[in-house]
């Protein structure tokens, strides 16, 4: 075949070719497509708004929640901090052994708060550290709040009483007085203290305490205070120890009742120790004679007494008796420490509550005609 007639066949296989159309059947295109994947189903509407309206209703209800929460606290703390309904002062005492749920109780009865619960719960939400309402006597002020009786009864600062132990007094008057004050509990020390070793002064302290307490206490306070004074005396006094240190300050103490005279009293005893004269002191005859019960008031003391025979009789021993015969107040030891710059000898009452004192024998018997006479007038005109 030649070469034209090769292309005229070309030619007219490709004009057939470009007339001939393929039908192909219907089925068999549906086969030849790629098979679609079905799309999710999506919720309706309908379901979409009823779950927002569920979650609006919850966030609504949680606001509300957290509001009434909010104006709740508010209103109890308000009502804690606000002015109580005591009109006036009044006291108020925790026992001991007291839980909070019964002071709130007793608090709420005695009309010092209005509600029990709310005193009870927040001042338990305050006190979580471990902080409680202690026992004691409180004196809780006029319109008080519920905030403020929590925070007395948590210091601890109740009401305070005293008992006042005069200078000069023994122990035996001492224990007396004690035994006598309705505040204190408890027994006191089955073995007195010696003679001069409690210290005179007020003492404060909270119902109930031992009386045990209270005799310790002034043990350790005389102690402190006998220490301190005895360091600082002057270096040439006639005397050896504290216990002649205390000794002669309860003789000082009970011979004068002016604080102002005490040095010169001091003194004269001061003197009559460095001549090696008796001290001849009324007040140590009768403590040999009655012990610290002392002398019933209505018992002069008569000139036999003068000339019985007891240790602490300075009419009749030398030098100093051998233990005090009262408990000294700080004025009297200081006296002792440091007396008065003085050349007397002697001391008579003066009939003023004080004393005329005197460097002779003359002028000192001078001195007791003068306070006999007054003592006479005196007798005469009762």
């Amino acid at each position: 075949m030649s070469g034209s007639d090769q292309d005229h066949d070309q030619e007219n296989d490709g004009r057939s070719h470009k007339r001939t159309k393929r039908i192909v059947p219907k089925s068999a295109k549906e086969a030849l497509r790629p098979e679609r994947v079905p799309e999710p189903r999506q919720r309706s509407h309908r379901a979409k708004s009823q779950f927002v309206i569920f979650l609006n209703f919850l966030m609504t209800i949680v606001v509300l929640g957290c509001v009434a929460a909010l104006a709740g606290y508010y209103w109890a703390m308000s009502a804690y901090r606000s002015a109580g309904p005591l009109e006036t002062a009044e006291e108020f005492t925790v026992r001991s052994g007291s839980g909070l749920n019964e002071i709130s109780r007793q608090l709420e009865r005695e009309g010092i708060v209005t509600d029990s619960r709310l005193f009870r719960y927040i001042t338990a939400a305050r006190y979580r550290d471990g902080r409680t309402l202690k026992a004691g006597d409180y004196a809780i002020e006029a319109g008080a709040s519920m905030e403020e009786v929590a925070d007395l009864l948590e210091s601890g600062k109740s009401i305070l009483y005293s008992v006042s132990i005069p200078e000069g007094f023994t122990v035996a008057e001492i224990f007396d007085r004690l035994r006598d004050d309705p505040n204190l509990t408890g027994d006191l020390p089955e073995e007195r203290p010696p003679e001069g070793s409690l210290m005179p002064q007020t003492y404060k302290f909270a119902r109930g305490t031992p009386r045990s307490q209270i005799v310790e206490e002034m043990r350790e306070g005389q102690d402190e205070l006998v220490d301190e004074i005895w360091l600082r005396r002057d270096k040439d006094l006639p005397i050896d120890d504290k216990n002649e240190f205390v000794t002669l300050a309860s003789i000082v103490e009970k011979e004068t009742g002016v604080p102002s005279e005490r040095p010169r009293v001091a003194a004269v005893f001061i003197n009559r120790l460095n001549k090696g004269m008796r001290l001849q002191s009324d007040p140590t005859v009768i403590y040999g004679l009655f012990g610290g019960e002392g002398k019933p008031s209505d018992r002069p003391i008569y000139r036999s007494d003068l000339d019985k025979e007891t240790p602490y009789n300075t009419y009749k021993i030398d030098g100093l008796p051998p233990s005090p015969i009262a408990n000294p107040g700080r004025a009297a030891l200081e006296a002792v420490a440091h007396p008065a710059s003085t050349d007397a000898l002697y001391f008579v009452a003066d009939g003023t509550g004080g004393h005329a004192f005197a460097k002779t024998l003359r002028e000192h018997n001078a001195n007791v005609r003068a306070w006999r006479k007054l003592e006479a007038s005196g007798s005469q005109s009762n």
